[in-house]
């Protein structure tokens, strides 16, 4: 019974297969044919813009050869009562006019064949002195009064076109005007259209291109004899000129063909495809023995053709099991609605999946948002903590210099005690003179413990971390006003330098005091032991930065010193003397004003430590 079955059943596959094939075939003739019908007529339009933007690009510069012989100078020039100071005018004129018109060159020739003036006199391949008489445009000028030419330099190797005019007086020809234009701007447009194009000069040599790898290619083979007539005029400048292998398959209505393209070695780089199946279109251009070709890539079509083809053979078969399953519509209708139901499940699941993720992305933005909180705290806890240990470091420097502050406000004192004693006994003899004298002595000794106190009181005042306009050299002043006692001890001379009008910074007085403070200690430290130490301070702005440099005259930093010498707890110190923080809180103070604090070994020995500082705008100062 199953063979009977299938042999009952055999000629309705076959008529199946026959009609699938046949509806097949002619979709695909149909779409093909519509669809070479729309490549055409949108190369058509193609071509007609970019001839038109060829014209436009070269019609620009047409006129310029020609204008040339308006200028007095340039026909003085190639006449007979040419003197040696015209040629220099005359090249500035070219030089300026090729500037201002964007051209590559321009030039003017002799009737011999000999450049007399040209735009690129300063380059040392200029072309003034070549001998240019085998150049086809000059030639071509020479007999019909202007010349256009295609070609490579033979001085730069720069592609160009050129446009020769005679230039004539009343009676004869004096010479040659000649503009070289460059067309690169006008292949750049066009690499980034749809299709690509390619223009063709009269020896099947492709000069311009969309694509790249096509430039100097030829269209068709070229024999030996047109190859020696290219090497005699130059005007490939010897290139070596591959053949494109272009290939035509089959001609087609208003001149269109089917042409091939090999794909020769690895991929082009291109936004659209340089290999296969293309639809040619060509065109000459007007006044020129170019032509304009424009290729439309034959994939889109083929591929619309294939898929419409598929399409018209799965119809086919699907009109005819539709027809073949009439019956067992009832049967199909349960089991869409089965499958109905089962998408709808499976939408139901899709929704909780989506809510359940939606509720963990919630969840992990929650987790997110509460870290960024925590980072922020922690943050401001840091910039806590360090304020308290810039502090704690600014009373550590106070501790140091309190044994000095003591020796100084020592001497006032007992000088205090006794003009006082002094003045009760003049004052008792009646001696006003003399006690108003002690009196105005006491009042001198105690405005200068007042200095010395208010400066302790403010360098010791908590800061308020608000940068503010600072006087730099006054800073440094107070720096070593707070260890004058320390300085006096240690014999140092100190050499300072600062410049008029004084630099001012946008930063926190105090805290650049700090770190001043703790650099010239350190230069102190460095230079104990020596009989004449020497300490040197620079001010300076540069380049919109003010330079703050503390350099001593002792041994120097070593090379271990150097790669550790802004980590917190490094010192090079005695056990005991100091914790190595101090460079480390300078540094981040200078980081917060906006600027670096470095040190390193001065070329004439001793160490060097740099502060850069931006500078406060002048304007916003005066303000």
């Amino acid at each position: 019974m199953p063979s009977h079955r299938s042999l009952r059943h055999l000629p309705i596959l076959m008529l199946l297969l026959t009609l699938m094939v046949l509806s097949g075939f002619a979709a695909h003739r149909i779409a093909q044919q519509l669809g070479l019908a729309d490549l055409q007529a949108t190369g058509l339009h193609r071509l007609d813009l970019y001839t038109a933007s060829l014209e436009r690009e070269i019609g620009k510069y047409a006129f310029l050869p020609g204008t040339l012989g308006l200028e007095h100078d340039v026909l003085a020039l190639l006449g007979e009562t040419a003197d040696s100071k015209l040629a220099p005018r005359v090249n500035a004129y070219l030089e300026q006019l090729n500037e201002r018109a964007g051209t590559l060159a321009i030039y003017v020739i002799d009737t011999r064949g000999h450049v007399v003036a040209s735009s690129n006199w300063r380059r040392a391949d200029s072309f003034v002195g070549e001998d240019l008489s085998f150049r086809p445009y000059f030639r071509e000028a020479m007999d019909s009064g202007s010349g256009r030419f295609f070609g490579i330099g033979t001085t730069r190797g720069e592609p160009g076109y050129y446009l020769a005019s005679t230039l004539t007086d009343d009676s004869r020809t004096l010479g040659v005007a000649v503009i070289k234009v460059s067309l690169e701007q006008l292949e750049k447009s066009w690499s980034t259209v749809e299709a690509p194009a390619m223009v063709s000069d009269e020896n099947g040599v492709v000069i311009l291109g969309s694509v790249a790898d096509w430039k100097f290619t030829t269209l068709r083979p070229l024999d030996e004899a047109t190859r020696r007539a290219f090497d005699q005029t130059q005007q490939y400048n010897r290139r070596a000129l591959t053949s494109l292998d272009l290939k035509e398959i089959a001609a087609l209505d208003h001149g269109a063909r089917l042409v091939s393209i090999a794909k020769k070695g690895p991929e082009m780089v291109s936004v659209y495809p340089v290999a296969g199946r293309f639809l040619a279109q060509s065109r000459p251009l007007p006044g020129t023995p170019w032509t304009l070709t424009v290729l439309s890539h034959l994939e889109q079509v083929d591929e619309i053709a294939q898929s419409r083809a598929m399409l018209a053979l799965v119809g086919a078969a699907f009109l005819f099991m539709l027809g073949l399953n009439l019956n067992e519509r009832r049967r199909h209708l349960k089991d869409r609605l089965a499958a109905r139901e089962a998408l709808q499940k499976a939408h139901d699941e899709l929704e909780r999946k989506v809510d359940e993720r939606t509720a963990d992305l919630s969840a992990a933005n929650q987790l997110l948002h509460d870290e960024v909180a925590e980072r922020i705290r922690a943050e401001r806890t840091l910039r806590a903590a360090q304020d308290e240990l810039v502090q704690a470091g600014k009373l550590a420097v106070i501790g140091q210099l309190s044994t000095g502050i003591a020796h100084e406000l020592n001497q006032p004192l007992a000088a205090l005690r006794t003009l006082s004693g002094n003045s009760v006994r003049f004052l008792e003899r009646g001696d006003l003179v003399t006690t108003k004298a002690n009196l105005e002595r006491i009042a001198q000794l105690v405005d200068r413990m007042g200095g010395i106190t208010g400066q302790l009181r403010a360098f010791a005042r908590k800061s308020s971390g608000q940068l503010q306009p600072v006087a730099l050299c006054r800073a440094l002043d107070n720096a070593l006003a707070l260890l004058e006692q320390r300085l006096r001890q240690a014999k140092a001379e100190v050499v300072r330098h600062c410049p008029l009008p004084e630099p001012w910074a946008l930063c926190d007085a105090n805290r650049l005091e700090q770190v001043l403070i703790n650099l010239i200690g350190n230069a102190l430290d460095a230079m104990d032991g020596q009989p004449t130490p020497r300490l040197e301070l620079d001010c300076a702005a540069i380049d919109g930065q003010a330079r703050l440099t503390v350099r001593d005259h002792g041994p120097g930093l070593a090379e271990e010193a150097l790669s550790h010498l802004f980590e917190p707890f490094f010192t090079t110190k005695a056990a005991g003397v100091g914790l190595g923080l101090g460079l480390t809180i300078s540094a981040g103070i200078v980081r917060d004003f906006g600027g670096t604090l470095s040190g390193a070994n001065h070329p004439d020995g001793g160490a060097i430590f740099t502060l850069h500082i931006p500078l406060l705008d002048e304007a916003e100062h005066h303000d």
